[in-house]
Parts: C-alpha cells; sequence; structure tokens
C-alpha cells in the first residue's frame, strides 16, 4: 500500500490528501476463526483503517522466552487479512498498551524483581522491552507501507502523559528502538487533552482522545501542536463494564453526533472500540483508583459491532455520518450471524478442586505465603495450605490479599475476603489443633491503568490467627495450562464435595454457530468448550452469560467443563441465541 506523509495541513498517501477514519478491533479478543468476517465489516461501515494493540504478555509469556505468534495470536496473518480488505493499519506495540488488558499488556514476570520501575528508564524495564522489540520488530517489517505493507503508522507506548511518571527520556528510548528496528512510517503518541503536554515528543505527531466535546478537545490539540493533521487517536463510542456495576450504554445518536463534530472539523479519527469482543480466559483487566475495580469478561463496549460480530444501531449511524464526508461501500449492512439455541445441558460427572489439587499444580512449601509472582506464575489461582496451631474461636488475619480469597478449614468452606471490599479479617472456628488451613485466591485481574500498575497477586504479609503467626505453607500454582489438563483428574458422577469443583458434561451440535452460555444459579468460576477458555462469570453480574464463538464449536459431541468455585450444583446450563449483559445504567 502507499506511505502515509505528515504535511502542515494533514495527511498525504500518494500525494493525495487522506483523511483516516479507523476503528479499534483487537486480534486478541477475537476467536481467530472471525477475524475475516470483522475486517470485512469494518471496510463495509466505512472505515479506511483499522486500529490495532499488541499485548506483550501473551506474546511473550515467559521471561527470556520466544515470541508466540500462532493461532489467535498470529499478527503477521491479522495484518495480510487487514490488507486484503484494504484496509490501512494503526499498529500499537506498546509495549504499554493498557486497553482494560491484564496489566496493561505487560508479562507479569516484569514483577518478578520487585525494585523495577515499569514504564521508565529503569534499565530493568528497558532491557526486557528492548529484548521484546528485538524479536517484535523483524516480524512485523515487512507489513510496513514503505515495505508495500498496510501499517501506515505506529503508536508510541500508550497515553504516557496520565501516568503520572514524566520520564521523556522513557518515550525517546522507545522511538530509538522503533527507528532502529526498521520502522520507518510515521509515528505517534496519543493522550488525553489534558496530558498532552506531558504524553508527546517534540518531532512526534500528537493526538488526542476523547468522549464528547471534540471542538474543545481539538482546539487543545493544535495549542500543544500547531501544524499538522488533527487527530483524535480513541473516540471512545462506548465503555467498558466491571464485576458489580451496570452495564454501560451509550445512546446511538448521541454518539453519532460527537463523530459528526470530529469529521465537520476536518480531523481523522479512529473510534474506540468498533468492536471489543471477549477477554477470553483470564486476561481481563481491572482499575485501582482508591477501590480495586476488576473488568468483566465481556468486552462488547456497546460498540457499533457487538462482540458476536452483529452490527447495531450504532454501526448503521455511523455509517451513514461517515457517508456524509468519504466513500462507503455500496453493498449492504452485513445481516447477523447465525445463532444457536440449545436449553438444559447436563453436567453430570464433578471433581473436587481442593481433592486433587495436587494433580493440577506442585506445591513449594515456605514459611510464608508465596505470591504468583514468585511461582512464577501469571494467571490463574493459588491454594494455600497449612495447618491451625489451636483449637476453638478465633480470627484469622491477611494483611494483604489480591484479589480474593476463599478459606477452608478441614475442607469445609468458612468465609470469603474480597481486595475489592478490602477485607482482611475473618473469625472461624479450628475444630482441633492442627486443623487444615486451605485459601484459594484468585487473580481476577491485573491493573491496567494509573498508579497500581505493580499489581502483584496471591497473598503477601504474615498470616495469623488469633494473633500467631501460621508457617510451614504448601503453594501451588494453579495456573490456566494446569486447570486445562484434566485428563489428570478423576471425575465421578456423584455430587461434589463442598467448595470448589470441575462440573463435566456433553452436548450434540448439528451445527456450529455463535452462541450465549447461560449459566442460571451458578455463582462463580470459569468455562472451558472443547478445551477453550471462555472466561470467567460471576452471579454478581452485570453480565450474565458468556459469548460461545461458532468456530470453538464442532457438529457432533463437545465437552463443556464449568469451574464452580462455591460448591455444589445441579448443573445445568444453557445455550442461547441472545447475551444478557446485565441492566444498563
Amino acid at each position: 500500500m502507499p506511505e502515509l506523509s505528515i504535511v502542515d495541513d494533514g495527511f498525504r498517501i500518494g500525494g493525495e490528501p487522506f483523511r483516516i477514519i479507523s476503528g479499534s478491533l483487537h486480534y486478541f479478543r477475537i476467536h481467530p476463526g472471525h477475524w475475516a468476517d470483522r475486517l470485512r465489516k469494518a471496510r463495509l461501515m466505512g472505515l479506511n483503517t483499522v486500529d490495532v494493540y499488541v499485548p506483550w504478555n501473551l506474546h511473550q509469556p515467559h521471561e527470556g522466552g520466544p515470541l508466540v505468534l500462532d493461532g489467535g495470536l498470529d499478527l503477521p496473518r491479522f495484518l495480510d487479512l487487514a490488507a486484503a480488505e484494504d484496509l490501512r493499519v494503526l499498529l500499537r506495540p506498546g509495549p504499554y498498551i493498557c486497553a482494560e488488558w491484564e496489566a496493561g499488556g505487560l508479562p507479569a514476570w516484569l514483577l518478578g524483581d520487585p525494585d523495577v520501575r515499569l514504564r521508565t528508564s529503569d534499565p530493568r524495564y528497558q532491557e526486557p522491552v528492548e529484548r521484546y522489540f528485538g524479536l517484535l520488530l523483524p516480524r512485523i517489517r515487512r507489513h510496513l507501507a514503505t515495505a508495500g505493507g498496510p501499517v501506515i503508522a505506529v503508536q508510541v507506548e500508550n497515553e504516557y502523559g496520565a501516568s503520572g511518571l514524566g520520564d521523556s527520556a522513557h518515550l525517546a528510548h522507545l522511538v530509538t528502538l522503533l527507528r532502529e528496528g526498521g520502522v520507518d512510517v510515521p509515528l505517534f503518541t496519543s493522550d488525553q487533552a489534558g496530558d498532552l503536554a506531558d504524553g508527546g515528543l517534540p518531532g512526534i505527531l500528537r493526538t488526542v482522545n476523547f468522549r464528547r466535546g471534540a471542538a474543545e478537545h481539538l482546539r487543545t490539540l493544535r495549542e500543544h501542536q500547531p501544524r499538522g493533521p488533527l487527530m483524535c487517536a480513541e473516540f471512545w463510542a462506548g465503555w467498558f463494564d466491571r464485576w458489580g456495576s451496570e452495564h454501560n450504554a451509550r445512546p446511538a445518536s448521541e454518539a453519532r453526533d460527537t463523530l459528526d463534530e470530529i469529521l465537520a472539523a476536518g480531523a481523522s479519527v479512529n473510534i474506540y472500540m468498533f468492536h471489543g469482543g471477549t477477554n477470553f480466559g483470564f486476561t481481563n483487566g481491572a482499575n485501582d483508583k482508591g477501590h480495586y475495580r476488576p473488568t468483566i469478561t465481556s468486552y462488547d463496549y456497546d460498540a457499533p459491532l457487538d462482540e458476536a460480530g452483529d452490527p447495531t444501531d450504532k454501526y448503521r449511524v455511523f455509517r451513514e455520518t461517515i457517508a456524509t464526508y468519504a466513500a462507503v461501500p455500496g453493498e449492504p449492512v452485513p445481516s447477523p450471524g447465525a445463532k444457536l439455541s440449545l436449553r438444559d445441558i447436563r453436567l453430570t460427572e464433578s471433581a473436587s478442586l481442593l481433592a486433587q489439587a495436587g494433580r493440577l499444580g506442585t506445591a513449594r512449601r515456605a514459611d510464608r505465603p508465596l505470591t504468583m509472582e514468585e511461582l512464577g506464575q501469571a494467571f490463574g489461582y493459588v491454594l494455600y495450605d497449612t495447618t491451625l496451631p489451636t483449637a476453638g474461636d478465633g480470627v484469622l488475619h491477611i494483611p494483604e490479599t489480591h484479589d480474593r480469597a476463599q478459606i477452608f478449614v478441614d475442607g469445609q468452606p468458612v468465609g470469603t475476603l474480597e481486595r475489592e471490599n478490602r477485607e482482611q479479617a475473618l473469625s472461624l472456628r479450628s475444630p482441633a489443633e492442627g486443623a487444615r488451613l486451605t485459601i484459594l485466591v484468585e487473580n481476577q485481574g491485573r491493573v491496567n491503568y494509573g498508579a497500581g500498575l505493580r499489581d502483584w497477586k496471591g497473598i503477601a504479609g504474615p498470616v495469623t490467627f488469633d494473633g500467631r503467626e501460621l508457617s510451614d505453607w504448601a503453594c501451588t500454582p494453579l495456573s490456566p495450562e494446569s486447570l486445562e489438563a484434566l485428563e489428570t483428574l478423576s471425575f465421578s458422577s456423584a455430587v461434589a464435595e463442598a467448595g470448589p469443583a470441575f462440573f463435566r458434561g456433553t452436548f450434540e451440535v448439528p451445527a456450529p454457530a455463535d452462541t450465549f452460555l447461560h449459566l442460571p444459579g451458578w455463582t462463580k468460576g470459569q468455562v472451558w468448550i472443547n478445551g477453550f477458555a471462555l472466561g470467567r462469570y460471576w452471579s454478581r453480574g452485570p453480565q450474565q452469560s458468556l459469548y460461545v464463538p461458532g468456530p470453538v464449536l464442532r457438529p457432533g459431541d463437545n465437552e463443556i467443563v464449568v469451574l464452580e468455585q462455591h460448591g455444589r450444583h445441579d448443573g445445568v446450563v444453557h445455550l442461547a441465541e441472545t447475551p444478557d449483559l446485565g441492566p444498563t445504567e
């Protein structure tokens, strides 16, 4: 594709004026079987560009390890598919991306060094960044517009002005790494209007992010950047949800008016999100602005294209608005895809997690509880075991739990402590000296934005019972990979014991199609279908269903496994044609 150039009055491609009309979609939040479909629908809405983050934590899950670029992480294939749709690409490789993604895309192994200063010039941070870019950039060079590919511009870091770190040398170093790595297309930064002064660099295009008030924010951008293109790099057309809140929805007419205001000003735009997708598995992030707030599994975002890839009213009014300013394909708005409905799927087998945890992970013994980072673990749960020193009533005190601890005495549930509620203590009865204390701690998502980015998981600090510190801990990491090793478990048709358990069943599908899994009466846990991790469910809501991509299913028999963290259940779930994302605010 022709190269993008920046001149005083805007963008040029092939010497002709060019306006970027883009939308964000994240390949890592979309089943790869749907990539081509989502890109085609982007073009049909009138977009000429798509905007793509790159999550370091998935592409390099192990320190010093190779770059993972297969399956749902095959970024080169995604870029090829974008080019096949004649879509240009704004690439945002981070290394920090925010995106309501676990740790903002930073790998958990960075936290193994308690002194590393993230997103700064600290060599302990810069050296792994250099190694990562050294692996990533050679794989994207052929996709740059200067090599005939679709990538017309690359972002430097992400909303750095909001970090409060003020380390411009860090940003400059990233520019050097990108240029030395062969990235010879234009570079840009993006920040909210109040952060433009701290987030940019001389000679690098600044862009601004906002939800509404386009004229005011574009005017602020012009004050910081007297010449060059005006661009909103993130026009927030919707918003994300957190557990325990309501579902965010922005009226299509209100979002349309802001999009029209941007385009009428002659500015370029990237709609965040065009298609949100799903935080499959354990990948959602969290926010902590004084209170820890984890993000839900769905990243529907009230976007023009919904979680299942179907056009919404917002898609239609955006298409009409774009058509006022640019050519839109003459093809009709795509129809919704087929959906599957199947009631009363029975999960007839179960396996206790506590009784069989040793089959899923190897315990490490320590005088104190070890964090996930100390165990070399990124996602999932840690199971902590020790004994109580005395019989009788007492108070269990855990100074810090990240993020949710379920507590058991001799295998029986006695309570829960949640970081979100700042809970630290629980009264319980020890039946005898030497009674077994078990604590299951869940990583509900690392903080992805702001000062709380260094977000370790597990238990920290001395754990005491009735004032006496507990020692001799067995710490068993239960990672997503180990939790999927279900062949190691002994399933039974008997009703599961009290406490967390896996439930397994099969169902028959005549023809695979997208669907939504509903779990009425279930409390909290994770779901896998045919080994594919759908993500977390939680009766707290707002989300009450999980999106199931059609390519996950197969004709004939399919297997479903539910890890229910709160014990006995009747074991019935449903597949429905429509989602339940909860009541709107």
